[in-house]
């Protein structure tokens, strides 16, 4: 893993053993850039505030070996980049306004495919992790992981089911507290249906009545204005010297027709005059009818006027016109028949609830039934662990309870019970500590004290390394608070979960440093930088004058050294 620009690393090349890596330095020097250089690569949270003091940006690029079929590098392939020599090149570029970028395999990709590559390459532990563990909701997570399919399978079928009665719940709350305002909906559009319904409007009408009222409204002129038309065209009974236009233009055409033969255009015009005549004879016809037919009835016109005002009134309270009024009338017949049925909709929501609930109540009985089981190993396997750090006579127990509720509270029936019940199940899981025998088991973080609650922690997410399937671990101080003969059993603890995987721990421990497979020292220069020589690999010498410093403060102390090449031989041994 290569560094660029990240706090106070400069330069920096990170080379991690396939086995056990440990990262060492003073206080301050470091070593946690390099946790967070890997929580780059693995996609987490981009802080610009990280970017070293001076630079555009920070760079970490990272060489990572996986399987040419592991779920890692298929999903990496998926997205378009390319293993090198059976190796995934992944890089994050941070710039110091914020932006962020990542590469895998010499694609541009979003960082959130790191985070999806990280849940199969690398397990992080760290002493945020540990003081997680104390919450009982963390706790049952942890049971959970550690139980896999026996619970993972229920737990799928479970929160599917309470995802639906939790929807089911508030349609049906919503259905039931606003009866009210859905009554008063109900009724509103109830009145306004009858209304229309009385007064039957026809699609048009309204355009129809209204042309209607115009004519009987002025019926004698425009009677008068079609008899004298007609007059005109046809002449006037009234008026025997009268020349009407008929009259006239038949005598223009015969005049034509004497002569039409000589002259084609003549002839043109003579067809055009006869059709004049007859065009003018259809439309004499035509005004005397209308003149005939037209009636001044004031008793009609009251008649269309009454009806008018009865479409007015709905187009008032239900549409702009009478096509209008209808659309509404469709849609609001929709919608009442919508609320006309939301008290069977109640029915088959309490329905749907209740047999939601007895489902919930059977899948919890089975979680119960797999979380207690996996209690006991994860429980023993603990305990075992714990043996292993020296704390030989602590005993860790998994205590799975529900909590009761009145049967009339919203709760699931589980063993014959009413408890209540969350999105994970009715269960409470909470790790219980008895140090010494005799002690009574009480809550890890109120019965063991700083240097145990470490080992308890450690314990447990060593036990949770051996069921994860990720080939690296990164432990980051989880052995805060531990000294002596528990922190050599840490170290030797370690160096054992690293035989079957790489493990990378961030220690301030010696006797922990000591059983590593390679030790890097990350150290500042003068000027309060690491560069590329600041991350070095110790070995002979250089790891003895590093382990003496981290035992006594003093890398010349002879004594120190002594203890320093003790420990080694100690890790070399394993005795």
């Amino acid at each position: 893993m290569r560094i660029r620009s990240l706090g106070v690393i400069d330069d920096a090349v990170v080379e991690l053993s396939p086995g056990f890596t440990a990262v060492t330095g003073e206080t301050g020097a470091g070593k946690t850039m390099v946790v967070t250089s890997l929580g780059l690569l693995l996609g987490g949270r981009a802080d610009p505030a990280l970017v070293r003091i001076g630079a555009k940006s920070a760079v970490v690029e990272g060489r990572i070996s996986v399987g040419p079929r592991t779920a890692a590098a298929v999903r990496a392939e998926e997205a378009g980049a390319e293993l090198d020599d059976g190796a995934l090149l992944i890089s994050r570029t941070l710039s110091a306004e914020g932006r962020s970028r990542a590469h895998v395999g010499g694609r541009s990709v979003p960082v959130g495919l790191l985070a999806e590559l990280a849940d199969d390459l690398v397990a992080v532990h760290g002493q945020t992790d540990q003081q997680g563990l104390l919450r009982p909701a963390r706790q049952r997570q942890a049971l959970d992981r550690y139980a896999g399919d026996t619970v993972a399978v229920p737990l799928a079928k479970y929160t599917a089911a309470h995802r639906r009665l939790r929807a089911v719940a508030t349609e049906l709350d919503e259905l039931t507290t606003r009866a009210r305002e859905r009554s008063q909906e109900a009724d509103l559009l109830r009145f306004g249906l009858d209304e229309i319904a009385e007064a039957e409007p026809q699609p048009g009408e309204d355009t129809e009545l209204a042309a209607e009222a115009e004519r009987l409204g002025h019926a004698e002129a425009l009677a008068s204005a079609a008899t004298a038309a007609h007059a005109a065209l046809a002449g006037n009974p009234e008026d025997p010297e009268g020349i009407e236009a008929t009259t006239l233009v038949a005598g223009a055409h015969r005049a034509l027709e004497a002569v039409r033969s000589h002259d084609q255009e003549l002839s043109a015009l003579a067809e055009r005059l006869g059709e004049i005549g007859i065009l003018m004879a259809d439309v004499a016809g035509e005004l005397a009818s209308y003149a005939d037919g037209l009636d001044a009835d004031p008793l009609r016109l009251a008649a269309v006027e009454e009806r008018r005002a009865a479409l007015n009134h709905l187009t008032r309270k239900y549409g702009q016109d009478i096509a209008a009024v209808l659309a509404w009338s469709e849609e609001s017949a929709g919608r009442l028949a919508e609320l006309d049925g939301d008290d069977d909709r109640i029915g088959e929501l309490a329905a749907e609830r209740d047999a939601l609930r007895a489902e919930l109540g059977e899948l919890a009985q089975t979680l119960t039934d797999a979380r207690t089981a996996s209690a006991k190993r994860f429980a023993d396997a603990v305990t075992a662990e714990l043996a292993e750090l020296a704390m030989p006579h602590a005993r860790v127990t998994v205590e799975i309870r529900q909590t009761e509720v009145a049967e009339d509270a919203d709760g699931i029936e589980v063993g014959g019970r009413t408890v209540a019940y969350g999105p994970a199940g009715a269960d409470e899981v909470e790790l219980l500590l008895a140090p010494h025998p005799g002690a009574p088991p009480r809550p890890i973080a109120k019965g063991a004290s700083g240097g145990e609650l470490s080992r308890v922690m450690l314990a447990v997410e060593v036990v949770f390394a051996g069921s994860d399937p990720v080939p690296t671990y990164l432990f980051d101080e989880v052995d805060a608070g531990v000294g002596g003969k528990a922190a050599v059993e840490v170290g030797r603890r370690l160096a054992r979960l690293a035989k079957s995987a790489q493990v990378v721990v961030v220690t301030h421990l010696p006797q922990v440093a000591a059983f590593a497979d390679r030790q890097l020292l990350v150290a500042k220069t003068n000027d309060g930088s690491v560069t590329r020589s600041g991350v070095k690999v110790l070995e002979g010498e250089e790891r003895v004058r590093e382990l003496s410093r981290m035992l006594a403060g003093q890398e010349d102390s002879e004594t120190a050294r002594a203890h320093a090449e003790e420990l080694l031989e100690t890790a070399r041994t394993g005795s």
